[in-house]
């Protein structure tokens, strides 16, 4: 997600810390239930696919 597109806060999963509005990061959204979708920090997302194999 760009900077201008973060419009609230939110909670990343990686490291429980706000991401707060106006911060660029990934919105991961599982294929098969996209009412799952997750907000992280660029780096904790990176982090969590190196060490899952996630995509």
């Amino acid at each position: 997600m760009q900077p201008y597109q973060a419009v609230k806060a939110y909670r990343c999963p990686g490291c429980n810390q706000e991401i707060p509005a106006g911060v660029g990061h990934e919105v991961v959204v599982p294929v098969h239930a996209p009412e799952d979708r997750r907000h992280w920090h660029t780096p904790c997302w990176a982090a969590e696919r190196r060490r899952t194999g996630r995509r």
